[in-house]
């Protein structure tokens, strides 16, 4: 059974959310602070965190930014008051999958834990097989790993699915809703904004000239066409 970490100050929320997600007949841990989810991470073994912004100790953001420098890539989804356009592409930079902003219904949270877990598991969709070199980078989907001249480069769970998504559908137009629906699992969360923040930050991590690219281009008021020769 998936194990989840929840990772939240505030204990009635902690409380709610570990509540329902053993409803669901998830297994539970709970942290009360940002220091402690760190810790929690070191020591264990995780399918899912779900992490609070506005924390104590340590602000989400920066348990995050500590979880992909420790080379992790578990799925991370930000809990936050915080409803800014700036908060949510920083949560996005920084390594996270996905953003809810409070207050949220529960009914989407766990609708997003299960499209995430159930995108996880499922075999179709099992990475790529061996290293493959996209314009700067050389990717090894099995292992979640990304080179550069410079070395290693850590990419979040969310940047190697939509990778792998585009390499199946390579010079082939995928919109927007495509890849909110097979990559996120929902359609009409988050934005398609989103998606376009993604593909900003992966051409600045592929193409040579990000503001010229020749693998990840723009299909203007549709979405995006991958080409990699």
């Amino acid at each position: 059974m998936p194990n989840i970490l929840i990772v939240e100050d505030e204990p009635a929320m902690r409380l709610g959310l570990k509540d329902n997600l053993e409803f669901e007949s998830y297994t539970v841990e709970v942290a009360i602070d940002g220091q402690e989810g760190l810790e929690k991470v070191k020591n264990g073994d995780f399918d899912l965190i779900i992490l609070d912004v506005m924390m104590p100790k340590m602000s989400g953001f920066d348990v995050c930014k500590a979880i992909r420098k420790m080379g992790v890539m578990t799925p991370i989804i930000f809990l936050t008051a915080k409803s800014e356009e700036i908060d949510k592409v920083l949560g996005l930079e920084l390594g996270a999958d996905d953003y809810l902003t409070k207050p949220f219904s529960l009914r989407e949270l766990i609708a997003r834990v299960k499209a995430i877990l159930r995108r996880i598991k499922t075999p179709e969709n099992q990475p790529v097989s061996g290293p493959v070199v996209i314009g700067n980078l050389t990717i090894d989907f099995s292992q979640f790993t990304a080179q550069n001249a410079e070395g290693d480069v850590r990419m979040s769970h969310k940047e190697y699915e939509i990778l792998q998504y585009l390499m199946e559908h390579k010079n082939e137009v995928v919109s927007r809703y495509d890849l909110l629906n097979k990559v996120w699992g929902y359609e009409s969360q988050p934005t398609t904004r989103t998606v376009d923040n993604f593909m900003l930050r992966l051409r600045q991590r592929i193409e040579e000239n990000p503001n010229e690219p020749k693998h990840i281009l723009t299909v203007h008021g549709v979405g995006y066409k991958f080409i990699n020769t």
